[in-house]
């Protein structure tokens, strides 16, 4: 079984090419764009943890570390597509479309952050995990009964197959064939869980088997790997042969949120050792410099342009006008039960200062 789902790779942790089938697709353009979104989103993600630090977010999930599967898999959708994201795709999500600010007002709990530009089919981040799964299912073949070429892709953690809706999901998807790919990062520890309290399986592709579905396990820090084999897949959805399930293997290097210590858990000196044998952004470092097409003026250029576009979003999201408190309760049924209306009241006493 170990060996039907041996990982994808397209280069190793110290840069050099594995697949050399792949030599003449990996253009210096290709890997330029790879490089500078990642270098953004890693930029955006301290950044966000450093605002919540500050009092100026809310509790956050980090997800340094996983830029590869989220920049890769979300790079090789087409614009119509769908996204289905868990809590931490954040990067995978901006790629796709999602503004920056929108992403920094979501985590401020604004529902202006859950809004995707005009044509975007990105759905609000899943915090439950797992229920988006039947969604996407549920998406793909929509579209499929619509008679588009559309497919969809949902993200989850490995913590998510101990979910009945994973099952739910992949099961509706792999009756009716749709265009689906449910894309796995697995990075060791769902919050302080470690994979082997998890499950008994050595891997998560394998579950495909008892769905009837390809199953795929990737280099999840390997962004090539991401981009190509979401890309088979997306081929095969598109083409009504059903959906694929990709295992990323990856590694989160700190907390699962802002509110977690995972130093209660895990040896956190893995993290640094994970980091370089084959960090995401290191790797394709290491592999322009083999290739003759690495810039360290472009390198800080990127770095620059990633800080300014940050700063930007953060001016933009700070600069709304201050929530309305009615939202909370307004938007939930057309006209208000009476527990509603007694909570409302309730809640605006509280901030007029009146004791109930």
């Amino acid at each position: 079984m170990e060996e039907k789902f041996a990982k994808v790779v397209c280069i190793n942790g110290d840069g050099t090419l594995v697949n050399n089938e792949l030599k003449s697709d990996l253009t210096e353009e290709l890997t330029k764009k790879f490089y500078r979104q990642m270098v953004i989103m890693r930029t955006f993600d301290r950044k966000a943890i450093n605002m919540q630090r500050q009092g100026r977010l809310g509790t956050y999930p980090p997800f340094e570390g996983q830029e590869a599967a989220q920049v890769g898999s979300a790079y090789a959708l087409s614009p119509d597509d769908w996204i289905f994201p868990t809590y931490r795709d954040h990067a995978a999500t901006i790629t796709f479309g999602m503004p920056l600010d929108k992403v920094l007002l979501y985590w401020n709990g604004r529902a202006e952050g859950c809004i995707p530009p005009e044509g975007k089919k990105i759905f609000p981040p899943a915090v439950p995990l797992a229920t988006q799964l039947p969604h996407a299912a549920g998406a793909a073949m929509a579209e499929q009964y619509k008679g588009t070429d559309n497919a969809a892709i949902v993200y989850f953690g490995e913590g998510s197959t101990s979910e009945g809706d994973f099952h739910e999901g992949m099961n509706f998807a792999s009756i009716f064939k749709a265009p689906v790919i449910f894309f796995n990062q697995n990075n060791k520890y769902a919050i302080s869980v470690p994979i082997e309290r998890q499950m008994n399986s050595r891997t998560i592709a394998q579950k495909s088997v008892a769905y009837g579905i390809p199953g795929v396990r990737i280099d999840g820090n390997d962004v090539f790997a991401a981009y190509f084999e979401t890309k088979k897949a997306l081929e095969r959805a598109r083409a009504g042969e059903g959906p694929t399930l990709i295992e990323a293997v990856t590694w989160r290097y700190g907390a699962h949120t802002t509110a977690d210590d995972p130093t209660k858990y895990r040896d956190q000196s893995l993290s640094e050792q994970k980091r370089e044998e084959g960090d995401p952004i290191l790797r394709l470092e290491r592999f322009m410099k083999i290739e003759g097409i690495w810039d360290e003026k472009w390198s800080e250029s990127i770095q620059e342009e990633a800080n300014e576009t940050i700063e930007e979003a953060v001016k933009t999201m700070e600069a709304y006008p201050e929530a309305d408190v009615n939202d909370l309760f307004d938007h939930v049924f057309e006209e208000h039960t009476w527990t509603i209306q007694e909570q409302k009241e309730q809640y605006l006493d509280y901030l007029r200062g009146v004791q109930s």
